[in-house]
Order: C-alpha cells, then structure tokens, then sequence
C-alpha cells in the first residue's frame, strides 16, 4: 500500500450544521455540500493542506453504504492533529473552535514533550488536538 490518504471523512448527526460548523466556524475552504440529487450521496469536502481533503457525510449514509450498524461514538479512538507554526496560534484556533459551539475538552497547555496543545470537540464529538510542536513544524 502506498502512503496516499487523501480524504478523512468524519460521520456527521446533521450534515447542514457540521458544514457550517468547519466553514463558517472554522474557516475551511469548502465548494459547498454536494451530491444531494442521490440518495445516500449529500457530502461536504473541506480542502486541507497538501492536498488532502476534510469530508464530512451524514452517519446515516455512511451505514448504509458500508452496510455497518451504526455504533455508540468512542471519542477517545481517534483524534485528528492541527499543527501550527507559531505557539500562539493554538490559542486563536480553540477560541474560534469555541466561539463555533465546539467543547473545549482540554485548554491549551503546556506539554510533557516541549510543546503546547489543547484538545475541542465538534459538535458530532470528534477530537481534534490543536498542537504547537517546536520538532515538527509544518511548512510555510
């Protein structure tokens, strides 16, 4: 297997709101929700760095194609990282999470390993650490 992820998708209760949450909330580039002419098809691509794309898709849908039961939610088994150049920025990125309706799970904060980090959850639940680490900036 080559090392290509392109898109992670994120099951969603309410399609509508999670895409104003990551467009209006979160400033993402997005071109809209799309596919709503298909039955099980209404998706939202936010585009993220490096070519990779944020998806968002109703938990409903996402059942049907797979054929999956849809599950309890496990917030502790996945997270997504944020990482950011400047210390600094950790900060405006929970406070604008915040000030979109995410929960703020853990404030920024100093880390074990020399970095500083904090913790939000969206409004379907899913974690997203927003993290300044001095040893793994991202480019430019």
């Amino acid at each position: 297997m080559q090392p290509r992820i392109s898109v992670i998708t994120l099951g969603v209760a309410d399609l509508e709101r999670a895409f104003r949450f990551y467009s209006e909330g979160l400033g993402l580039p997005s071109a809209g929700i799309m596919g709503r002419e298909f039955e099980h098809g209404a998706v939202a691509f936010f585009d993220l760095d490096g070519g990779l794309k944020l998806a968002v898709w109703a938990e409903d849908d996402i059942a049907h194609d797979t054929g999956l039961k849809k599950g309890p939610a496990r917030p502790s088994a996945f997270t997504i990282g944020h990482n950011v150049r400047r210390r600094g920025e950790v900060d405006v990125i929970m406070q604008t999470a915040e000030r979109a309706g995410a929960t703020i799970v853990k404030p920024a904060q100093e880390t074990f390993w020399g970095g500083y980090a904090g913790y939000f959850q969206d409004l379907d639940g899913h974690v997203w650490e927003v993290v300044w680490n001095p040893q793994m900036l991202p480019p430019d």
